[in-house]
């Protein structure tokens, strides 16, 4: 299936996108381009490969919840610019 520069218009209006007429031409083959290359892509024999969505091994990369001593309250206080009540002072936002 061939793309053509009334195809690009209706794609570029669909995805908000503003493409002179100079570049016309350049996009329609670039789509072909895309089209051709899927079309071998179709061809390649894939029979007894197995699906998949990566062929990279997946493990949980995140690390083991550790428990850390924090900032003491004192200290926390030390850091702030104004204090009222024994907690942070900031400039009022809602009248």
């Amino acid at each position: 299936m061939k793309v053509t520069e009334k195809d690009v218009r209706y794609i570029a209006e669909l995805s908000r996108l503003e493409i002179s007429e100079e570049e016309m031409p350049m996009f329609t083959e670039q789509f072909n381009q895309i089209l051709e290359y899927a079309d071998i892509l179709e061809k390649v024999d894939t029979t007894g490969i197995e699906p998949t969505f990566s062929i990279l091994p997946l493990y949980n990369v995140m690390r083991e919840d550790e428990v850390k001593p924090g900032v003491s309250h004192e200290e926390a206080m030390e850091n702030a610019p104004a204090v009222h009540n024994d907690g942070f002072k900031v400039p009022r936002v809602i009248e």
